[in-house]
């Protein structure tokens, strides 16, 4: 990471932990070790950080990221370490909503194999299919009649 991506990074994060309300600028502040606190971090990996020194390591970043109210995603990002094309939004991810996925998508998702997949299908869709024997919905079979009857 050049010299230059650490300062960006660095003071965007000082700009966010002042947001927050911690005290990072006074020596007697108690902001860097509040922060450092509450993470659960050691209080020199914020120093460093602030001092443009190194850049935090990803548990680091995981633990501070809810402090300051932005993503674990957003943090690297910010931090050169990733790319939003490498790191994308799970909602990307997602097919379109009109989508409907096919037994045979279930199936591969599912990992049954390409020769298995016809009588995947098959099996699956007889549980599908409506039950011709059972009439409609809310009526009630005749009660069994037994020998006592």
């Amino acid at each position: 990471m050049s010299t230059q991506g650490l300062d960006e990074f660095a003071g965007w994060v000082e700009g966010l932990m002042r947001q927050r309300g911690y005290d990072i600028d006074s020596p007697r502040g108690g902001g860097k070790s509040r922060i450092a606190d509450e993470a659960g971090v050691h209080r020199a990996a914020v120093t460093r950080l602030l001092q443009r020194q190194s850049m935090p390591d990803l548990e680091t970043m995981r633990r501070i990221a809810p402090l300051l109210g932005v993503s674990v995603r957003d943090m690297l990002i910010r931090s050169g370490r990733v790319t939003p094309e490498e790191l994308p939004m799970a909602a990307d991810l997602l097919p379109p909503s009109d989508w409907q996925p096919s037994m045979e998508d279930f199936a591969r998702w599912l990992g049954v194999p390409d020769e298995r997949m016809g009588v995947f299908v098959k099996v699956v869709n007889q549980f599908l299919e409506p039950d011709t024997d059972a009439g409609a919905p809310g009526e009630t079979a005749e009660p069994r009649r037994t020998a006592r009857d």
